[in-house]
């Protein structure tokens, strides 16, 4: 329950970056560390007989149960992705955890010391691209670890003999594995990581020992006798938060540069119109002419046209001379605005060429005009 709850929260903590999880593809290095529980583990201590100081020999107790308080695991690896979800790695591992207490004897007793466990393992992983930016993985392994009983003691309170053990005895090991990875988009290849292992020891582990006997009883002297502390089933849970690195990811490509729209070529005709019979110009009129005169700039010309027109109403060698009269004024202001006058070529059309086909002596404003052209 504890790791779908991380999971969960840490898949919408991850969703708004939108960063796809990739199967790692190549070497990596990885590390973790978090809290260990051991279950309670059987075991026989030592299996001699000895003398006692009174009456018949017998065995110290058999069938007693360690428990432990909540512990310490690590670890370090370096692995292969394949590219498809596949991984193989190797770990190193240490778990520790303080023995709370021995039970199972006929006699009360006060218990201390430590249990570490560490050791290789080869491990193979699986990652699943869904296509989400949290990648959960599957893992087994395999592998061998040693166990040490460190200053393991238990101290009878009312029974003349005290348990002890600093030994270390190895045996096979196997694990299970879930968990997932987050990647960080900052650092191309840095994931953190956040998993469950479940962790077992094959067989049993036999650690050498000592029963010291304590001057209790009245003319006696301190002894001890060797033996065997047997441990069995051990079964270790693990939860992990970690960092992994894989070094062949590439970063992300940058965005695509915004797309600029080209700057629109500038006009080379523009049409001023004027009023009937008239030829001075409105404040539009100098507002176009002076449009073509900037414009005139950014391009490379040979010359400007300036070309007058009328409608039909008049006789047309009237509308002749006033088609002139408007081509003039207009480059007059051309001039004003800065295009030189020896660039400018003045030719008036009179009522021909008409903007808006009419009949004779009709006045359409579209006719009225002068039109500027770029050459």
């Amino acid at each position: 329950m504890r790791l779908r709850s991380v999971l969960l929260a840490a898949t919408v903590l991850g969703a708004p970056m939108a960063v796809k999880a990739d199967p790692v593809d190549g070497l990596y290095v990885g590390a973790g560390a978090g809290f260990n529980y051991k279950q309670n583990q059987n075991f026989d201590s030592f299996q001699p007989v000895f003398a006692p100081f009174t009456g018949p020999a017998v065995p110290f107790p058999n069938n007693q149960k360690l428990s432990y308080d909540g512990g310490f695991v690590g670890l370090a690896s370096i692995g292969w992705g394949f590219g498809n979800g596949l991984r193989a790695e190797v770990e190193g591992n240490y778990r520790q955890n303080k023995i709370r207490r021995a039970s199972g004897t006929a006699f009360p007793t006060s218990s201390g010391g430590d249990n570490e466990t560490y050791g290789p393992m080869a491990n193979v992983f699986y990652d699943f691209d869904w296509g989400w930016p949290v990648a959960p993985y599957l893992g087994v392994g395999a592998g061998y670890a040693w166990t040490t009983l460190k200053s393991y003691r238990s101290v009878g309170t009312n029974y003349p003999y005290s348990a002890r053990s600093s030994n270390t005895e190895g045996n096979f090991a196997y694990q299970g594995i879930v968990g997932a990875s987050f990647p960080i988009p900052q650092v191309p290849g840095l994931s953190l990581t956040a998993e469950y292992r479940f962790f077992g020891v094959l067989g049993d582990e036999n650690l050498k020992g000592s029963i010291i006997t304590a001057p209790r009883v009245t003319g006696t002297a301190a002894s001890f006798t060797p033996g065997t502390f047997k441990l069995k089933d051990q079964y270790n849970h693990s939860a992990l938060f970690g960092i992994r690195y894989a070094f062949n990811v590439a970063p992300p490509p940058p965005p695509p540069a915004p797309i600029v729209a080209p700057a629109p070529a500038p006009a080379r005709s523009y049409l001023v119109f004027f009023d009937w019979d008239k030829a001075n110009l409105t404040d539009r009129a100098r507002q176009i002419i002076r449009e073509a005169a900037e414009n005139s700039t950014r391009v490379q010309y040979t010359r400007i046209e300036v070309n007058g027109y009328t409608d039909t109403s008049g006789s047309a060698a009237y509308n002749q001379r006033l088609s002139v009269r408007r081509a003039q004024a207009v480059a007059a202001e051309l001039v004003k605005d800065g295009v030189p006058r020896n660039a400018i070529a003045i030719q008036g059309f009179g009522e021909t060429n008409l903007l808006v086909p009419t009949g004779p002596n009709v006045r359409e404003p579209q006719n009225r005009r002068v039109e500027i052209i770029i050459r």
